[in-house]
């Protein structure tokens, strides 16, 4: 029931970041920072000479705002991720599924089913903790103690990008199932979720006994990173 409050906590985050991103991308950020005014010439008017200005020394190349939300959207990704395995969990849990088959096997007993994809999207969102610790509370000094106080941002970007990964994935495996979930039983869905599972059925079918999955994943992951899924929500 706080899934908005939790997804919608996460798109501002987003929605900050590349507020952030937007401001620093289009910054100037050398150092000095040079403001050349053009002065009258002595060989007369329209003759521009650079001679005058401003010449400023600045640390506007100091990337501390962008691993601040580089980190932000770690946290927040970690956040999505876990929310996600907690509902594959509902999922997969006879005694939490309503109905359902454990771990949404149709052949109960005989097939694991989901089981593993569970585990895996918990090894996921486990990973996901230990790598949401900010690597913007660190610095280390370089260059002679020059730069004896520095951002850190590109440990925060190279661990975002395997939390990215790491989440994307673990939707993955939550659409698969709950695509499997839907096929077992006979309740309509809204017409949103019903284009949300013909485009997962699209690239993955129904699992009627254990099978290789990461093919299936992987599909579903590709599905998610295109925006395919995302371009059916209206005005998104």
């Amino acid at each position: 029931r706080c899934m908005p409050q939790v997804h919608g906590a996460v798109r501002d985050t987003l929605a900050h970041t590349r507020r952030v991103m937007e401001i620093e991308t289009n910054s100037a950020v050398d150092n000095p920072l040079v403001f050349p005014r053009p002065a009258q010439s002595a060989q007369g008017p329209g003759s521009p000479n650079m001679a005058e200005g401003d010449i400023l020394s600045g640390g506007n190349f100091h990337g501390q705002p962008i691993a601040f939300v580089l980190d932000f959207v770690a946290i927040a990704l970690s956040a999505l991720a876990g929310i996600s395995e907690r509902r594959l969990e509902r999922l997969v849990n006879p005694q939490l599924s309503e109905g359902l088959p454990p771990f949404l096997a149709p052949g109960a007993g005989l097939n694991s089913g989901f089981m593993m994809p569970q585990v895996t999207a918990a090894a996921l969102v486990s990973e996901n903790k230990v790598l949401a610790h900010p690597s913007s509370v660190d610095s280390i000094p370089t260059s002679g103690n020059k730069e004896d106080y520095v951002s850190m941002g590109m440990a925060a970007a190279l661990k975002l990008k395997r939390v990215v990964d790491n989440t994307r994935n673990a939707l993955a495996i939550e659409a698969m199932a709950a695509a499997q979930a839907h096929d077992l039983h006979d309740q309509k869905t809204s017409p949103l979720l019903q284009q949300a599972h013909q485009q997962i059925r699209s690239v993955c079918a129904f699992m009627d006994k254990d099978r290789v999955m990461y093919q299936d994943f992987e599909h579903i992951s590709d599905l998610i990173r295109s925006g395919a899924l995302a371009e059916i929500l209206p005005g998104r």
